[in-house]
């Protein structure tokens, strides 16, 4: 047993020689060379231009949001027939607000009539206009009570003439 626990000299000799393993230093995140760090400062510069766009976007449309909750309030009232003429003349009243906090108030404060239906027309992105014509013409000015089978329709066609109108820049 002592003979096998003797080992040969040449054997001791390598063994003592024997080093641990070397590990490679990390390799580094950061960009080797300039052009990857152009390219993350222009990445970084679209996502922050991108971001910059999304919130003045949503600040903009912000009369946009105002205007769907007051709608949300008249389609109720305009499913009871004691509700429906005051709510006929504040659905009227919400595309008027709606307009005039989109465009200059020269430009629209003083449309009425056949002029403030040419305006929702050519303002209108889907033909939502002659639905919108049928209420300014007939039930707003003219008192005529409105059926209850058109009420879905004209706040459908309110609602997406607010979401889809285009205001030129």
């Amino acid at each position: 047993m002592e003979s096998a626990a003797k080992l040969d000299p040449m054997m001791e000799t390598a063994l003592r020689s024997l080093h641990d393993i070397a590990m490679p230093a990390p390799v580094s995140w950061w960009p080797q060379t300039w052009g990857w760090a152009l390219v993350a400062a222009l990445l970084a510069f679209a996502v922050l231009l991108v971001i910059f766009r999304r919130i003045r976007r949503y600040r903009a449309n912000g009369y946009r949001r105002e205007a769907l909750s007051l709608l949300e309030g008249i389609s109720d009232r305009l499913r009871h027939p004691a509700t429906r003429p005051d709510a006929i003349q504040d659905l009227a009243e919400v595309l008027k607000r709606t307009a005039l906090a989109a465009w200059p108030r020269d430009e629209v404060a003083s449309l009425s009539g056949d002029g403030w239906v040419r305006f929702l027309d050519a303002h209108d992105e889907d033909g939502t206009g002659e639905t919108l014509e049928r209420l300014l013409d007939d039930f707003e000015y003219h008192g005529a009570d409105l059926p209850s089978n058109v009420c879905g329709d004209l706040v459908i066609a309110a609602r997406k003439w607010i979401e889809q109108h285009h205001v030129s820049a």
